[in-house]
Order: C-alpha cells, then sequence, then structure tokens
C-alpha cells in the first residue's frame, strides 16, 4: 500500500498515519521528497480496508499496490532516485555517470596508470574488482584487500569514487572503508542473505541483472536490499543469457526505459559484459545513452591482451577516449550530459 501525504501535511499528522499502519501490522518505510511525503506499507493483512487511511488529516491518495515490489516501484518515489555520491557526483540526474577501470586489479601501476587514463577522459568513478567470482577456481580470483588498497589511492589521486564487488557477507565490513559504491555481481542477484545484509549497510548498492533473470526478478532483489532500510540502489543490466552464442551475453537495451517505467531506480548500462567483445562495447554504450542509461560501467585495461581477466571486452584507453567524446554528441539529444 502506497499513502501519498499532501504537500501541506505536518509532522504530526505524517506520524499519526504511520502509527495507524504499524498498529495494523504494517511495515512502514517514508520517502520524503521536495514536495511530498510517501509512505509505503508492506505486509500485514491484504483485505485492510484503503477507506481507512483515505480519511486521515494530511492524507492525499491511497493506493494498493499489486505488484510483488512496493519499494522499488516507481509509486514510491514517483519523482525518481537520484543517487548523490562525494565530488558532486549524481546517478539518477541529468548527467550520465560514466565508471571505467580494469576487470581486476592486478598491480600498483596496473590500477595507477587506468586510473588516470580513464580521469582524463572523462569518468567519474573508477572500477575494478579486488574480489573475483570467477567460472574456473584456476582462474586469477583478485588481489583482496591490498587491491582495494590500491585502488582507492589511485582514485584519490585522480579524484575518482570507487565501485567495487562483494562476494559474500564476510566481505561487506572489509570492502566498506575502501568504496564508495558496492557492486553486486550477476552471480549474485539472487543472494538474498547478502541483499538482506546490503540492505544493513548505508552506502549505495549497484545491483546487476542475473545472465537469466526477468526484469520483475531484478526489481524484487532490489527490494530485498531496500527493505532493510538502504534505498539507494542502482540497476544495471549487464547483458541476459539466450540463445545467442555470437557474444557473451545479450545485451537487453530494452531493459533501461522498462525498468524506467516500472521503477524509480536510476539505471546503469555495462556493454562490456553485455557483448565480451571489444569492438561491440562503444555501440552498445551509446545506444544505452540514447536508451536513457543513467551510468555506464565500462572495461578499460592500458594493456588488455595481458589482462589478467576480461581482456577481450576491456577497451584500450584511446578507445575509451574516442568512445567518451561519442558520448558527448549523444547525450544532449536525450536531454543529458556527460564531463
Amino acid at each position: 500500500m502506497i499513502v501519498a501525504m499532501q504537500d501541506v501535511a505536518t509532522e504530526d499528522q505524517i506520524q499519526a498515519v504511520i502509527d495507524h499502519l504499524v498498529q495494523l501490522g504494517f511495515e512502514v518505510h517514508r520517502s520524503t521528497g521536495a514536495r511530498q511525503t510517501v509512505l509505503g506499507a508492506v505486509g500485514a493483512r491484504p483485505e485492510v480496508d484503503i477507506a481507512i487511511f483515505e480519511v486521515l488529516p494530511g492524507v492525499q491518495e491511497v493506493h494498493r499496490i499489486s505488484s510483488p515490489y512496493k519499494l522499488a516501484g516507481k509509486s514510491f518515489r514517483p519523482e525518481g532516485t537520484i543517487v548523490r555520491l562525494a565530488n558532486g557526483v549524481e546517478i539518477g540526474g541529468k548527467e550520465v555517470i560514466v565508471m571505467a577501470g580494469p576487470c581486476s586489479i592486478e598491480s600498483h601501476d596496473q590500477i595507477f596508470l587506468i586510473a588516470e587514463q580513464v580521469a582524463d577522459a572523462g569518468a567519474r568513478v573508477l572500477r575494478g574488482g579486488a574480489f573475483k567470482p570467477r567460472s574456473s577456481p584456476y582462474s586469477f580470483q583478485g588481489m583482496g584487500e591490498e587491491g582495494l588498497k590500491l585502488m582507492r589511492e589511485a582514485a584519490d589521486k585522480h579524484g575518482l569514487l570507487v565501485i567495487s564487488e562483494v562476494m559474500e557477507i564476510s566481505q561487506i565490513p572489509l570492502i566498506l572503508p575502501y568504496v564508495d559504491i558496492l557492486q553486486v555481481g550477476a552471480r549474485n542477484m539472487q543472494n538474498f542473505n547478502l541483499l538482506r545484509e546490503l540492505g544493513k549497510a548505508r552506502k549505495p548498492v549497484l545491483l546487476k541483472r542475473g545472465i537469466a533473470a526477468t526484469i520483475e526478478e531484478l526489481l524484487l532483489s532490489a527490494e530485498y536490499i531496500m527493505s532493510g532500510g538502504n534505498y539507494e540502489v542502482i540497476l544495471c543490466e549487464r547483458g541476459i543469457r539466450t540463445f545467442e552464442t555470437y557474444t557473451r551475453n545479450t545485451m537487453d537495451i530494452s531493459a533501461i526505459p522498462i525498468v524506467h517505467k516500472l521503477s524509480h531506480l536510476p539505471m546503469t548500462a555495462d556493454p562490456s559484459h553485455g557483448t565480451g567483445r571489444r569492438d561491440k562495447v562503444p555501440p552498445m554504450a551509446r545506444a544505452s545513452v540514447a536508451a536513457g542509461a543513467d551510468a555506464l560501467l565500462i572495461e578499460v585495461h592500458s594493456n588488455p591482451d595481458k589482462a589478467l581477466s576480461d581482456g577481450a571486452q576491456s577497451l584500450f584507453p584511446a578507445q575509451f577516449t574516442t568512445l567518451m567524446n561519442e558520448l558527448r554528441v549523444i547525450a544532449p539529444a536525450v536531454g543529458r550530459t556527460i564531463r
């Protein structure tokens, strides 16, 4: 149930509605926008008469939500969510935020060089994996905490923020001091215990769509995080598995406008994992911006042919610079900007 309060509702009136909902067994989530407070009521008895709340002082309207995702749905925050970070970075605002860097942090020299290169090209966030979920147990698994330290230092030196993947609950307290955004990979999109714990974190979470997940399943996974009180969730389309084998995955560009219609959460596109092919990353990145992506997640490596992971889908720095210049032409056509 969604209870939209009048823009002139007093704090006492809002609290009275919250108290009434709690008495009936609802768990209440409050969203305060620029003009209006919206209360999301989750749980309790489905047969509760919404007319009870329509007549309470300060209430503008009440809606019974039939979709299984209550907090991730558009009606919870009709104006949309903007995830505000340091350095003036806002995901979900007018600027399309580009997050770029290597698949894996490999060494001091590697991450510092790439951080400089992507920052010079206009990226706002440095991406890189310190803990890598690999299909083979014999593949490079990441540098762990040492990699996180190096990435944080490199990002700070070049005025960038940091995003890195968390794979399990025990890694959360280890990663938190080093990152600005916690990333949940496709393999963990339905790791509900991990999502519940991230709901207790007070840092933004970028949630990638699973390789065989529907859009509704992605939104329900976001609901797990939000139900814990963390509303700073960023969704990410990174390609799904289909019968096509030419690309690593099938990049579902249509998911971007669909999610914007169904949810208030910002939407990111990852054309690197979406295609798995370096030559296909730029066209899919351009298409994602045109389709309304709020951010891009792109793999860049100074020497991708010798990368320890995902070299085939990583752009050379010069290619990334060219792509950023192309995106600066496309973004204004859809009312957006890129630094």
